[in-house]
Order: structure tokens, then C-alpha cells, then sequence
């Protein structure tokens, strides 16, 4: 059998580029190998998200439109939606019961989010348990591998400790899930920091030709490259750090720039040409499919994902004790 997998995305807003290359292009890699859970995680968007509530199912139904124009198959993996499955609520209580408060306070991710979104108040329960929820997903499902960047492998190491605490006092029923590290492409926003919504600096995988063509003559560029012929520096330019993952002549553009021989402008009307050829084969897939599709989708995902779930909260229950057995 195939080792299962799982991951997820939380709806939180629309998906850009950055999430192709960080995100999308790997787990149609994965789907091709593994036994696949992709979830969208709306439990988890509360966390943050709990005061602002109207856009998050809309974000739902968009993400999954966006999965499938880029290459998620259905048919090779479930896709289905965070809080259909009951049962993620179920063990994230039981695991919440026996986790230590020192170790979610100690986790990183938790002091960076905080002073990373100080605009909001996430001093919460929710909040701060956010790994042992994280935990109940991943070993709801007995994923023995958890794709994540170096960021997340705190969370995935707290949930091999939930999972070893578990087992210690009960019974050797869920595996210590491994990280599958990706090393994502480092791709910029617009405008050099981290590409973010809440920066406005994001190419989102709607922006039609026009907007494309409006954020790219944005981007920075190398401050001292002033006239086609001064020669740049690649590496302080977010043009190049799109072409380096866009286009297959990166090496050549590189070459071309340090020596004054391609201006900014130039540059920048080739890779709005190249991002093009990237967005809009997904724009126009993206046609094919409407809400109808991906409901049929949620809820055979949602079936999938509940009779791989109701298993594993059984066997937890019956060692426990709780229920009638």
C-alpha cells in the first residue's frame, strides 16, 4: 500500500504564483506517488481569521478551483474540506488532554506569528493550540511523511511527540510522522519582501495580462543599474529572482544584465510575456470546472476522508474508554 500523505492550505485568501512554486507543484509530484490527503484547512483559518469570518467559504470553494486548474486530480487524491470530517475535532480534544502547555509555548512559530500579526489579538486557546490540531490532522489519517518547508518542522516534531506521548500511555497505534522537507524556489512579491496579501505584492493565479503586466513593471529592481548599458547585479533584483524559476535562459539573462547588455524595461516586458504562458493555460482550465464540480468533489473527499478517520477514532476511543463499547 501506499504511504499516505497529508497537507493543507488554509482559505484564507486568493492563491498567487508564490503558492504554485511552493506548494501546488509539489504535491502534484507527491499525488503521483503517495496516498493523498489535501485538506483545506478552515478550522485553522479561525485561529486567525475568527472576527472575520464572510470571505472564508467563498476562499473555500476558490482554492479548490485553483487546485484543480493547476493539476490536483481527484481521481488520484482526496481533496476535501477541514471541518466536514467531525473527527478531526475528536482527537485534537483527546491529544489537547495530554499535550503539556510548556511545549506549545515554547514552540516558535507560535512567539513569531504573534509579533508577525500584532494587529490582531491572538492571545486564544485556539491559537496557541494550533499544533495539537495540526497534530489530530496528521495522525488522523496515520500520514507517515508530512511535506513541509524548515519552517514547520517544529510542528511536525511536537506532533511525533503527541504521537510518542500517546502511544507511551495507551497503545502503539499511531506511527511519528516524518517531515518531507521541499526546498521551496525563493520567489519574492513585487516588491523584494516576503509575498504576501496583507502586503499587497502578490501576482495572484487570476491577475489577467493587464494587471500582470502592471505588478511586473513594478518590481525592483537593481537600484544602481540606472541605464541599459550599467551593468547589474541579478541577485538584488526581483525580476531575476522570477526569471531564475520561470524561464529556461535565466543564465543567459544573467549574463546579459551584468554586462549592460539587457535593460530593466526589456527584462521586465519578457518576463510578463513568461508569466503569461504560466497563468493563463491555468486561467483558462480553470473555465472548465464551476462550484457544482467541486461539491461533487468535497463530498466524495469528505466521504473518503471520513471512513479513514471513523477507524482511527474508534481504535483511540475503545483504548480510552470512552463510549459505549
Amino acid at each position: 500500500m501506499k504511504e499516505i500523505i497529508l497537507s493543507g492550505m488554509r482559505p484564507t485568501g486568493k492563491l498567487h504564483i508564490g503558492h504554485l512554486i511552493g506548494v501546488i507543484n509539489n504535491w502534484k509530484i507527491l499525488q503521483e506517488k503517495y496516498n493523498c490527503f489535501f485538506f483545506i484547512a478552515d478550522f485553522h483559518a479561525l485561529t486567525t481569521e475568527y472576527n472575520n469570518i464572510k470571505e472564508i467559504k467563498d476562499y473555500v470553494y476558490e482554492m479548490v478551483l485553483d487546485w484543480l486548474s493547476c493539476g490536483i486530480d481527484p481521481q488520484k487524491s482526496t481533496i476535501f474540506c477541514q471541518s466536514d470530517v467531525y473527527q478531526h475535532c475528536e482527537l485534537h480534544l483527546i491529544f489537547s488532554m495530554l499535550t503539556p502547555l510548556g511545549w506549545l509555548y515554547s514552540c516558535p512559530t507560535y512567539k513569531e506569528q504573534l509579533k508577525e500579526q500584532s494587529s490582531k489579538d491572538l492571545k486564544t486557546y485556539g491559537f496557541l493550540g494550533y499544533p495539537v490540531l495540526q497534530a489530530a490532522d496528521i495522525l488522523l489519517y496515520k500520514s507517515t511523511k508530512v511535506p513541509v518547508g524548515k519552517d514547520q518542522i517544529p510542528h511536525v516534531e511536537l506532533t511525533r511527540e503527541i504521537a510518542r506521548r500517546f502511544n507511551s500511555l495507551y497503545s502503539e497505534i499511531f506511527p511519528e510522522p516524518i517531515p518531507l522537507l521541499t526546498e521551496f524556489p525563493y520567489l519574492p512579491g513585487i516588491d523584494g519582501r516576503k509575498m504576501s496579501k496583507s502586503y499587497n505584492n502578490c501576482i495572484f493565479l487570476s491577475d489577467d495580462p493587464k494587471t500582470i503586466k502592471n505588478k511586473v513593471a513594478k518590481m525592483f529592481t537593481d537600484p544602481k543599474k540606472i541605464h541599459k548599458t550599467d551593468p547589474g547585479d541579478p541577485t538584488n533584483c526581483v525580476v531575476y529572482a522570477f526569471q531564475k524559476i520561470f524561464s529556461q535562459n535565466y543564465k543567459e539573462i544573467e549574463i546579459l544584465c551584468k554586462t549592460g547588455k539587457l535593460g530593466c524595461v526589456e527584462d521586465k516586458n519578457n518576463l510578463t510575456k513568461v508569466l503569461e504562458t504560466v497563468l493563463i493555460p491555468i486561467q483558462e482550465k480553470r473555465k472548465s470546472y464551476d462550484k457544482n464540480n467541486v461539491k461533487q468533489i468535497l463530498v466524495s473527499g469528505k466521504n473518503t476522508a471520513t471512513t479513514v478517520a471513523q477507524e482511527t477514532i474508534s481504535q483511540v476511543k475503545k483504548l480510552i474508554g470512552l463510549g459505549i463499547q
